[in-house]
């Protein structure tokens, strides 16, 4: 499964990237390694994650290597804290459990990715207006689409009996 999303994690960015700007705005590397993080748990989620985009890079040219490391950081961050809390969150409410554990590790990996940015590779540079602008308000749709898909694939491998969560 971990394969998978890796290898899910590299083909579903090359539909959006014929878009302008489509991988920044869409973020579909990000829907397979929080679905990593979900299905297989933190240790293989933080993998997936971290290799991801560095495979993605590459083998396809995206991300380009100016964005590459902070994104490696995201990444793992987001199947890491996925993976962390999809297993210690429990309010008796499956669906509510999900959208919190999707939403912090959301969070998680913006702020990272930020921090990442700001400290090593923009260093002085990287304002707090740039990391709202990019990962937040450019990345809306992505954000909303994952916030749709994500529950409902998770949804739908646990009723079809593909997913142990």
């Amino acid at each position: 499964m971990g394969a998978l999303c890796v290898a899910l994690g590299i083909v579903l960015p090359l539909v959006f990237h014929s878009i302008p700007n489509g991988g920044s705005v869409f973020l579909p590397m990000h829907i397979p390694v929080l679905l990593c993080g979900f299905l297989c748990g933190w240790p293989l989620g933080a993998l997936c994650g971290a290799v991801t985009p560095l495979f993605s890079a590459i083998f396809t040219g995206m991300p380009p290597m100016a964005i590459l490391p902070s994104m490696i950081c995201e990444l793992a961050v987001y199947g890491l804290v996925s993976g962390l809390l999809y297993h210690h969150v429990h309010t008796r409410k499956p669906l509510q459990d999900l959208y919190i554990c999707l939403a912090a590790s959301m969070l998680a990996g913006r702020v990272v990715s930020g921090v990442v940015q700001a400290l090593l590779f923009s260093a002085g540079k990287y304002t707090l207006t740039a990391w709202l602008t990019a990962s937040f308000v450019t990345a809306l749709p992505g954000i909303l689409i994952q916030l749709v898909l994500l529950p409902v694939l998770i949804t739908a491998l646990q009723k079809a009996k593909l997913a142990r969560l």
